[in-house]
């Protein structure tokens, strides 16, 4: 009989349901998120792991509400076939994040050359962002240097 095995990716065993350590190591050896990328695959690898760590949420929470005093930070990027844009706000000297969106170019836009893209980035994401950074201070960062 087999006292311990991996099933759907959790370890099974006397115990109960555990997470998986392949997934923990995994996680701890992931870099700090550093684009929109990154951060999708840190929050998939913390979503797996988020129903074993009582108070999760209250814990690492994801997204904080604006603070009104402080300047706003637009990052967004581009790649062949989205755009993506996240608002955030430094505290304590690292940008936290607000809002996350991404949008996914049709056809005619996946012909835009990498600076247009980058552009219309750009203007997707203080068009989606208006409500919010309309009066305060904005800095917009982008990968490239457009």
């Amino acid at each position: 009989m087999v006292r311990v095995g991996i099933v759907l990716e959790h370890k099974i065993s006397y115990v109960g349901l555990e997470v998986n350590p392949t997934k923990i190591y995994v996680l701890t050896k992931l870099p700090l998120p550093s684009d929109v990328k990154s951060l999708r695959r840190f929050l998939e690898h913390a979503r797996f792991c988020r129903r074993f760590i009582r108070g999760f949420s209250q814990i690492a929470p994801i997204l904080i509400t604006s603070d009104w005093s402080q300047p706003f930070k637009l990052m967004c990027d581009s790649s062949n076939v989205a755009v993506e844009a996240m608002l955030g706000q430094k505290k304590d000297k690292v940008i936290h994040l607000i809002y996350y969106v991404n949008k996914t170019l049709n056809k005619a836009r996946e012909n835009f050359t990498t600076i247009e893209k980058e552009l219309l980035a750009i203007i997707l994401t203080i068009e989606k962002f208006r409500s919010y950074i309309v009066g305060f201070k904005v800095t917009v960062h982008n990968k490239d240097k457009v």
